[in-house]
């Protein structure tokens, strides 16, 4: 049986670290305008969540982009494979990132952890992720819990709609880890931590394992190639110069 970290060094060969400073979103860590803080859709929509962080760019029809869709997608022996891939990387980022997270969220632990929901509501029902984090990625599986749920409320899919998801019980002042597998507008993360802080919630903070980068969009492609290719599992977007 492979190791975490025989899984997982492949994929440093094709992530980057996402960067903070000027000319990155203070939220999600994509690439902006020196002249803002926030890119566009984070400052339009409302931020329910304390701290995100992304492992990794995600390039379109890069490396890291393709399997984070095939995982879902592909034939069952290919999927399996690449799941256990990125459980591993999950695993590994985890193990010395978490707390780096945590300390963003002003908090000293996650009391608990879920994953968004997907925005397939067939495949929700037997989504990837949550066997990625509720059974194979060890430093969440004792704390891992399917909370959300999609609600039966129409809502615009790619809009901020807080009534989108609902929880499925009182959550009662717990410190949850939401987990997703892509970030790319945001609405979807923003939207489940609204509903975990409506069920009660004291902090919701997000780790997604590919943060979107469209390299055709404005200067994304130049930007991106600034970014070392070198990835380190000792350093996170938190704390990446």
């Amino acid at each position: 049986m492979a190791t975490v970290g025989e899984l997982s060094d492949p994929y440093a060969n094709f992530m980057r670290t996402p960067r903070r400073g000027a000319s990155c979103c203070a939220t999600c860590m994509t690439f902006v305008e020196p002249a803002y803080q926030r890119c566009y859709l984070c400052s339009s929509n409302q931020r329910w969540l304390t701290a995100v962080l992304p492992i990794s760019y995600a390039e379109r029809s890069g490396q890291l982009h393709t399997n984070l869709a095939g995982y879902k997608r592909w034939p069952p022996a290919i999927a399996a494979r690449t799941r256990l891939q990125l459980a591993a990387v999950l695993w590994r980022f985890l193990l010395g990132h978490e707390s780096c997270l945590a300390t963003a969220a002003e908090i000293d632990r996650f009391d608990l952890v879920t994953t968004v929901p997907s925005s397939d509501a067939a495949r929700d029902e037997h989504h990837p992720l949550r066997t990625i984090v509720g059974q194979i990625a060890e430093p969440t599986r004792d704390r891992y819990e399917r909370v959300l749920r999609r609600s039966t409320i129409a809502v615009e899919e790619r809009g901020g709609d807080p009534r989108r998801f609902t929880a499925v019980r009182s959550l009662a002042g717990e410190r949850v880890l939401l987990i997703d597998d892509t970030w790319t507008t945001g609405a979807r993360a923003q939207t489940a931590a609204a509903a975990l802080l409506a069920a009660g919630a004291s902090t919701v903070a997000a780790l997604v394992i590919g943060r979107f980068i469209n390299p055709k969009y404005a200067d994304n492609a130049a930007r991106l190639a600034e970014v070392p290719r070198t990835f380190s599992w000792e350093m996170c977007g938190l704390h990446a110069p």
